[in-house]
């Protein structure tokens, strides 16, 4: 393994934080108006960024951001999770191992069936805390004695729930709804070879079949996994 294969899981780490933190930065001040367009791009692309920032975490989960050095594998993890609405690391990584190890079954926390928006509250309120809400809550009223409102409502909290539904959609619902073979050990699916929508709807989360097949590889390197699933 060369050095920029062994570092590349903290490059790309390094480079989502530092997107998300200025385009935060930037938007979080800014002077706009409800017709400029750009405010909603702005949105869409924060909202992107913060879930760059889960899909970090994941894969410190997964301890593939940084395999040399767990400790900081998961500093980093924990520190993405912390930025995206004071998340929880340790309830996510123990959670997320049960998913993985009793996909679509009465054990697994993330898989639900049924009606989208019950699947998805119930999704969402096993990780949310009292901390959590406490600590968003704090931050947002320190905050806004240097920043408008609505910035802070707009760049800050509405991208952390839109990012939430986003990897709901593409990382859990679209993957493991419905019905799947019975020789199916992932018990998920993946979505069709595109490797640009692939990345602009989740990070390539949504080649999920590939991802519980090989959950030792990062999101980077879902694209050519899909590429030889089909070869």
């Amino acid at each position: 393994m060369n050095k920029v294969s062994k570092f590349q899981g903290i490059i790309w780490a390094a480079v989502l934080i530092t997107l998300w933190s200025a385009n935060l930065a930037y938007c979080i001040d800014a002077d706009f108006s409800w017709s400029d367009p750009w405010i909603y791009v702005a949105i869409l692309i924060q909202t992107h960024l913060y879930t760059g920032l889960f899909i970090t975490s994941h894969d410190a989960i997964h301890g593939v951001v940084y395999a040399e050095n767990p400790r900081l594998n998961h500093a980093i993890g924990r520190f993405c999770t912390i930025l995206f609405a004071f998340n929880d690391y340790g309830t996510l990584r123990a959670k997320h191992h049960l998913h993985h190890a009793h996909v679509n079954t009465n054990e697994d926390p993330d898989v639900h069936q049924g009606p989208f928006l019950l699947w998805w509250f119930k999704f969402i309120w096993q990780y949310v805390t009292w901390k959590q809400v406490l600590a968003m809550a704090i931050t947002y009223n320190v905050l806004k004695i240097w920043f408008p409102m609505w910035n802070l409502i707009l760049f800050w909290e509405v991208p952390a729930i839109l990012s939430t539904l986003q990897l709901f959609i593409f990382g859990t619902y679209l993957p493991h709804r419905g019905e799947h073979a019975a020789d199916n050990k992932q018990q998920s699916r993946s979505q069709s070879k595109n490797h640009i929508w692939a990345f602009i709807s989740c990070y390539f989360f949504g080649y999920h079949f590939e991802h519980h097949a090989q959950p030792y590889l990062p999101w980077y390197k879902l694209p050519k996994a899909k590429d030889e699933s089909l070869a």
